[in-house]
């Protein structure tokens, strides 16, 4: 076996590693947060009327590990920014793992600001605005299955797109992008996030501009936070050739 082949079966050793190490974090938090799944489903439901109808016991279970599964998620994010850092740590040099290993608790911090943003504040505005739509010709009946599905829907997909600043960051600070790339991709760009809008929201004209905006307002904030440590970097590189 020659010195690539070893190589190659370390390199997928290491993977195999890190992906066992995330996998048990996920599943570490999965556990513990279904073991307290009773309080966060109350948690969720205190500002309704009255109680979620099920349809079927199945639903009950699916509602429980939705749940959880979405605060495993929640918590298994940094661990697994780690472990690809870890992975990747050997190619890097001294600099880029410092400026890399900063930006993992970002990460999860967007990620839950993601979620409170879409529960907060776009939930009851789009639940309210559709539970309003029926007025006096129907009456509201919400079952579990069908209203978490919705939440999840709506606040989910928020998490994950907010961590769009914080990667466009990363990326400029590696010099894998720059804000130069952004402007001109942002027809794109646009294009994409409308279409994802349209895609994770009921079929309304107002869920789609209450989520497209401020998704919008997201790639124009990294386009800005790109401009800056663009600039830094720009800084860095010639006062390193200068010295």
């Amino acid at each position: 076996m020659d010195k690539t082949q070893m190589n190659y079966i370390e390199h997928l050793g290491e993977l195999r590693k890190r992906l066992i190490i995330t996998l048990a974090a996920f599943l570490l938090s999965f556990i513990a947060a279904f073991v307290f799944v009773g309080d966060i489903y109350k948690l969720l439901v205190k500002d309704l009327d009255g109680k979620l109808a099920v349809l079927g016991p199945t639903d009950i279970l699916w509602i429980y590990m939705a749940i959880s599964g979405v605060a495993a998620i929640a918590v298994t994010i940094p661990v697994a920014a780690f472990q690809l850092w870890q992975f990747v740590r050997p190619a890097l040099t001294k600099d880029e793992r410092k400026v890399s290993l900063a930006f993992i608790p970002g990460l999860f911090f967007l990620f839950l600001f993601g979620i409170a943003f879409g529960y907060f504040i776009l939930f009851p505005i789009v639940l309210g605005f559709l539970t309003n739509l029926a007025g006096d010709q129907f009456e509201a009946f919400f079952t579990a299955e069908k209203y978490f599905r919705f939440m999840l829907n709506l606040t989910l997909p928020f998490g994950c797109l907010f961590e769009m600043p914080a990667v466009v960051m990363f990326l400029t600070r590696l010099g894998i992008i720059n804000p130069l790339k952004l402007v001109k991709a942002r027809k794109i760009a646009y294009f994409l996030l409308i279409v994802v809008s349209i895609l994770i929201t009921p079929p309304d004209f107002i869920s789609d501009v209450l989520v497209i905006i401020p998704l919008l307002l997201l790639y124009e904030l990294s386009i800005t936070l790109s401009k800056i440590v663009y600039r830094k970097r720009l800084a860095a590189e010639a006062s390193l050739a200068a010295s």
